[in-house]
């Protein structure tokens, strides 16, 4: 599925309940906030190497993957909101890193 087919399933979702006053930048963002911090809660003090495992367990892989959905669901709404193409916003900020942090010569 693609960015833009991901977008329009999300505003079709809000459309049909009568969602898109709610979703305004600011709301979308403390949105977006809330849920990559339940994402974190389920990391929330384990080990390094629990923490690889953690989809080795099928309720606590459910719950990483829901979240994670969650997350990806507020920040393609705000790019829709935001008219943001993020494919390019990507693009860009990668070229930014490329000039911040070179390559380590071997």
């Amino acid at each position: 599925m693609s960015i833009s087919s991901m977008q329009d399933l999300l505003a079709d979702f809000a459309d049909r309940r009568d969602w898109n006053r709610y979703h305004t930048p600011k709301n979308l963002a403390m949105a977006l906030a809330g849920e990559a911090g339940e994402l974190a809660a389920e990391f929330q003090w384990l080990e390094q190497d629990e923490a690889f495992r953690v989809m080795d367990d099928p309720e606590k892989a459910k719950a990483v993957r829901l979240e994670m959905a969650d997350v990806l669901s507020y920040l393609l709404r705000m790019a829709t909101v935001l008219d943001i193409d993020l494919e390019a916003a990507l693009k860009e900020k990668v070229a930014i890193n490329e000039d911040r942090f070179p390559p380590r010569s071997s």
